[in-house]
């Protein structure tokens, strides 16, 4: 690569966990962060961020920035000094919402390194190093690969199947205008849970990989349901019960918390997709709480780079 050339990469936002796949399931959608890497003509100068789009004000520009993090712990890895870099970042995913916003900073800035660096690795290693900078692979799964996947460790190492989501399930995602950090969401979770809500959620996710597959109405109505971590986060989520209230009354076939929240997803069919997302903003609005709403599909194809 020269250094008038610039690497751009896009990567998608994810909603995870789904009702019952805690901390193990995610799905990629179709809204995107972009992330342009140029190199430093100068090997001693420092790193140069710049960031436009939502919430830029609470993104450092120095080598904290999680983007530049990635991009140096894949050259720690490799053995290797990061070079000097560039990096612009435009924002289209709204931060600390439960859509992956850290995702998809850890995917660009590994595959931004492996790109420079020649791809000295295979994206089984790069998987492996994004779930050990996240902490979990629901996010950085689906945001690297598209599509829904389902994420395992065995032996000390993840394996990942994609699982088959109808295009007849159309995600519909509803944003309120407050954060909720994932720090605080995992604190209100309790240190263990009982055989029984275990069971019910291994139960539950069953019926949730096969309804998604079949765009069946009937298993989707249960699949959603769950009792790992929903019941305890619910209380910081102000009007969840109205909003899944308001999706059931459209047509939804239920209401989830994307991620950690506060981002709600409901699931619907094409020809309810729209009044759910409608509906939703209303019984928002009228409570006096501010919300976006968006009809998405699930992004396919996860990070792209391309060299421009």
């Amino acid at each position: 690569m020269s250094n008038t050339q610039t690497l751009t990469i896009q990567v998608p936002a994810t909603t995870a966990n789904i009702g019952p796949g805690f901390d193990c399931l995610g799905a990629a959608l179709s809204l995107h962060n972009r992330f342009q890497f140029t190199l430093l003509s100068d090997p001693s100068e420092s790193p140069r961020i710049q960031a436009t789009g939502h919430g830029v004000d609470q993104l450092p520009t120095d080598d904290q920035n999680l983007v530049y993090r990635a991009f140096a712990a894949t050259y720690q890895h490799l053995g290797q000094t990061p070079p000097a870099i560039q990096i612009d970042i435009h924002l289209e995913i709204p931060q600390a919402r439960g859509l992956g916003s850290s995702a998809t900073a850890i995917i660009a800035g590994l595959i931004g390194a492996n790109e420079l660096a020649n791809q000295p690795l295979d994206q089984s290693e790069l998987l492996q190093l994004a779930i050990n900078l996240e902490g979990h692979p629901d996010n950085v799964v689906p945001a690297m690969l598209g599509g829904c996947c389902l994420a395992a460790e065995t032996n000390d190492r993840w394996q990942i199947c994609s699982i088959d989501w109808s295009p007849e399930v159309v995600p519909i995602v509803a944003i309120p205008d407050f954060e909720l950090k994932t720090d605080l969401a995992r604190n209100a979770l309790p240190d263990t849970c009982g055989y029984g809500d275990a069971i019910f959620n291994m139960a539950h996710l069953g019926f949730l990989l096969k309804g998604l597959e079949q765009a069946d109405p009937t298993l989707l109505k249960t699949a959603l349901e769950d009792k790992l971590h929903q019941p305890y986060r619910l209380k910081l989520i102000p009007g969840y019960r109205d909003a899944y209230q308001a999706a059931q009354d459209a047509g939804a076939y239920g209401l989830v918390i994307s991620g950690a929240g506060p981002t709600l997803l409901a699931l619907g069919s094409r020809e309810s997709a729209d009044a759910i997302a409608s509906t939703i903003r209303n019984q928002w609005q009228t409570a006096n709480r501010s919300v976006k709403t968006q009809v998405l599909k699930i992004d396919r194809q996860g990070a792209i780079a391309q060299f421009t």
